[in-house]
């Protein structure tokens, strides 16, 4: 589905009805990316309305030249927010660069978002200033490797698990979703105005709903070690550092995702419960 806002237009689907879920992907994918890993997760679990979207420049959404910064996407997904989830709460599951842009939205939704996912989330905007760990790779298929064309084995020579298996979830989640992003605008967001105007660590006091940080410990794209400068914000927060993990847990660790991803819905569900 489309939907117009004022001066742009988002591709989203919604499945599901109850507690809005927004999903917010990473940069430069689309929704795919969240909606494979945690839609298996939904089929055991109702009372939840999973509201999945395409960001500006990705994906099927819009591409306007307008939109030529982080502020101005946040500023899209805002005014996204306050016409499919006009009031209520709501909360977040997130994915890097979508991490980033769901603390911008903490801070300007403070009341209305209850709980948090951050799934490899980008803490520092700035690459250059992330701590950041070793690279390992745990498996590397040489055989199949050799199937992939140059361009493909590139983007694929950042996962810690390097086989058929893993790529064809690569392939459909990650790899063909940076096909249809806008290169052009995103490269140049990227090196001139990735960073948001305001800290969104510095916005708020304490968010005190159920989140989950999820990081891998061989990430060499946002790493591990800066989200535990943000402790004291979260005091309901699990942190969780998976070993034999990148940038793309969910599908290099796919047993375990599910797993802390049911506890920390677990933690909404028990939190409600006890206010009823």
């Amino acid at each position: 589905m489309y939907m117009e806002l004022e001066k742009s237009t988002i591709y989203y689907k919604i499945y599901g009805k109850g507690v809005s879920i927004l999903m917010l992907h990473g940069f430069p994918l689309d929704h795919h990316v969240m909606k494979a890993s945690m839609e298996p997760i939904f089929l055991k679990r109702k009372g939840y309305k999973r509201i999945y979207f395409d960001l500006p420049h990705m994906g099927k959404s819009s591409s306007d030249n307008w939109i030529q910064s982080s502020d101005d996407i946040l500023n899209v997904v805002r005014e996204f927010i306050d016409k499919t989830i006009p009031d209520g709460s709501f909360i977040i599951a997130s994915e890097s660069y979508g991490s980033y842009l769901a603390r911008g939205i903490i801070s300007k939704y403070i009341k209305r978002v209850k709980a948090c996912l951050f799934l490899c989330p980008v803490i520092i905007s700035e690459p250059s200033k992330r701590n950041m760990p070793k690279f390992k790779v745990f498996e590397v298929d040489e055989e199949f490797m050799a199937t992939l064309e140059t361009k493909e084995a590139l983007e694929f020579r950042l996962c810690v698990f390097q086989n058929e298996n893993v790529w064809n979830r690569f392939k459909n989640e990650i790899f063909l979703p940076l096909k249809n992003s806008n290169k052009l605008i995103l490269d140049q967001i990227y090196s001139q105005a990735y960073s948001l105007s305001f800290d969104v660590d510095n916005t708020f006091k304490s968010f005190d709903g159920p989140v989950l940080f999820m990081m891998g410990r061989q990430d060499i794209s946002t790493g591990y070690r800066d989200a535990w400068n943000l402790i004291e914000k979260f005091p309901r927060a699990s942190y969780v550092i998976l070993d034999m993990a990148g940038h793309n847990l969910q599908i290099e660790q796919p047993k375990i995702f599910n797993c802390l991803v049911n506890d920390w819905l677990d933690r909404i569900e028990f939190e409600k419960n006890e206010k009823n």
